[in-house]
């Protein structure tokens, strides 16, 4: 009765938002810096195109310190703080993208009003959710600066002032395009560990990253390859990003456009570079806190499980909190409250306790 209750809530919650679009189904080669694909979509794609994807997920899954790792910059710049105290922080993505909109990345750095002088400096990296707003999460990021933690919340590529002019919603960085969908998600992850060297650059000496959902993946495909990131709170988790675009309510109309040209096996064979299953043993040595909800059917819940199962199957340690509740419904109340209170508990104790 309760999960009725539960799933109803969801799907209604998922059904206000009336804007999904239905795109073609492509390869994207163009992403990868192949020739032969037209703008056209499935249609107009050379033969062999998922072969010679295939070749270059396995060139990327033979050194993916080399796909994550982005050029050094110094050209980071901070503005003057706001009516709330906060500053923005821009710099250059280090993947250039064919949309010069999203090729800035923006971060809002909430700060606490008073350090204590006991405690190390410490600062958290937000990634929030797919197709959050300028303003989502950042109640969380003022929650963990009232802890004594420094909030940094970069908005994801082609989000919010991140978007070019022909979007509505953040389409490009999951959709029926695999290897944009590849190129997109690691251009996050690039974004993400410029934003860490910045933090470690103005001395903070503990250095921890939060990820909701989509934001949730990134997160630890970060940790697993930036060595600065000391602990991670991930907040709805799967091991397959195949799997939920393939099974989860948010991403119904992605599932459609994908339909008829590829099957799941070779869609999680292809996404490999961008799923957590693969790189679990790199985070074997940082705090992790694992969260899921009971309910959830955009993140299904056995996917969740798995993920916590594989944990526990290759001795990672970990903490593990369930959600009574659902994917959308854990940003209603009282949910996003018990939510944000052990995401914030669990990363005050990770880096602020001696």
């Amino acid at each position: 009765m309760i999960e009725a209750f539960f799933h109803a809530w969801e799907r209604r919650l998922a059904a206000v938002t009336t804007d999904r679009v239905v795109r073609p189904f492509e390869w994207g080669l163009d992403w990868i810096g192949r020739a032969g694909e037209a703008p056209g979509g499935a249609g107009d794609a050379p033969a062999g195109a998922g072969e010679t994807l295939s070749e270059w997920v396995a060139q990327v899954m033979a050194d993916t310190d080399a796909f994550y790792t982005p050029e050094p910059t110094t050209e980071y710049t901070l503005s003057a703080a706001d009516a709330n105290g906060d500053r923005i922080l821009s710099f250059p993505s280090a993947l250039a993208t064919p949309h010069p909109n999203n090729n800035t990345v923006y971060c809002r750095l909430v700060a606490p009003t008073r350090a204590a002088t006991d405690q190390p400096r410490a600062a958290v990296l937000v990634l929030p959710q797919w197709n959050s707003d300028e303003g989502g999460h950042v109640g969380l990021c003022r929650l963990l600066a009232l802890n004594g933690m420094t909030a940094l919340r970069l908005s994801l590529p082609y989000h919010d002032r991140r978007m070019p002019p022909e979007l509505h919603r953040a389409d490009y960085i999951v959709s029926a395009n695999i290897a944009r969908t590849l190129q997109v998600c690691r251009q996050a992850v690039l974004d993400a560990r410029r934003a860490i060297w910045w933090l470690r650059d103005q001395g903070y000496e503990r250095i921890g990253i939060l990820g909701s959902s989509l934001g949730s993946c990134l997160s630890l495909l970060t940790t697993a390859h930036e060595p600065l990131v000391r602990a991670q709170a991930l907040n709805h988790i799967s091991p397959y990003f195949a799997d939920v675009v393939w099974r989860g309510l948010s991403t119904e109309h992605v599932r459609r456009g994908l339909d008829g040209h590829i099957e799941l096996d070779l869609l999680r064979a292809l996404w490999r570079p961008i799923s957590p299953q693969w790189f679990l043993d790199r985070v074997r040595d940082r705090r992790t806190l694992l969260v899921y909800a009971r309910y959830d059917l955009t993140f299904p819940v056995d996917l969740s499980e798995d993920l916590v199962r594989e944990f526990e199957r290759r001795s990672i340690p970990h903490e593990l909190a369930v959600l009574h509740c659902g994917h959308y419904s854990t940003g209603k109340s009282p949910f996003k409250f018990i939510d944000g209170w052990i995401l914030t508990r669990f990363l005050k104790k990770a880096l602020l306790a001696a």
